[in-house]
């Protein structure tokens, strides 16, 4: 399954240019399980099987494309945080620097998910806005539509 946009725009919108990483830091597989683990809860798999056949580009590079390279990203950092070798799992070390500890890996991958999940609210609320131009999209599936604690604080929507 293809995914609904590729590695490489993922990379550009989920990383600043000054992180220099390979092309293959993200994969299509990280992208497809972004989709499914956080899109697809939020957006309906009807809804997402339209813009992956090509409908609503424009919901796509306008709300979605951010939020789901961002997830991908989250995805994949507990595998990009260690390198593996024949000799075993090993974190980066350099003259210049140390790698990130374990609980600085949790924390980007909290803030990581709350940009996302802003970004994602952002999306469900342009499609419950305009519900009549999505006619795929079900509001009440919507994960975000039931009782959630967003720091610290109740949110019913």
């Amino acid at each position: 399954m293809k995914p609904l946009i590729t590695p490489t725009e993922a990379l550009r919108l989920a990383f600043r240019s000054s992180e220099r990483l390979p092309l293959d830091t993200l994969t299509e597989a990280d992208l497809v399980t972004a989709e499914e683990r956080y899109l697809k809860p939020c957006l309906g798999g009807e809804l997402l099987a339209a813009i992956r056949a090509g409908s609503y580009p424009t919901l796509l590079s306008d709300y979605l494309a951010t939020p789901l390279a961002l997830y991908a990203r989250v995805v994949a950092l507990p595998r990009t945080a260690l390198h593996t070798s024949p000799i075993g799992h090993l974190a980066p070390k350099s003259d210049c620097g140390t790698a990130a500890d374990e609980g600085s890996l949790r924390s980007l991958q909290r803030g990581l998910r709350r940009e996302a999940n802003t970004l994602l609210r952002r999306a469900t609320s342009h499609l419950d806005g305009a519900a009549a131009d999505y006619p795929e999209y079900t509001p009440d599936e919507n994960l975000f539509m039931r009782c959630t604690t967003d720091g610290g604080f109740v949110q019913i929507r």
